[in-house]
């Protein structure tokens, strides 16, 4: 086995794994809650970019069940940047062997 050609592959694999986060970072994922009447909008680095709220919703007396939409929302966008992120990165190690701790 050739020590320089490992290495070398495991340079191209590092820059092509850099360049698909940053492509993974401009993207954003929309995550719903309650029908819809709450979004939140998330990019590729896990930011928040964006929490629109259903004016009908908005009530004092219930602000738990508006937490625990937002939260649900999140979690829904969330689930779509990892379902791509595991997609992208798995696409691209293509047949090599998993690397223990990495769950791509």
């Amino acid at each position: 086995m050739n020590i320089q050609h490992l290495m070398k592959q495991a340079q191209q694999m590092q820059k092509k794994m850099q360049e698909e986060q940053e492509k993974l970072a401009q993207k954003e994922f929309e995550g719903k809650a309650g029908g819809e009447m709450v979004k939140v909008v998330i990019n590729g680095a896990n930011e928040i970019r964006l929490v629109k709220i259903d004016p009908s919703i908005v009530s004092k007396d219930d602000v738990e069940m508006l937490e625990d939409l937002v939260v649900a929302a999140f979690n829904d966008a969330k689930k779509k940047l990892d379902e791509e992120t595991k997609s992208s990165m798995s696409g691209m190690l293509g047949g090599m062997p998993s690397i223990p701790g990495l769950n791509f």
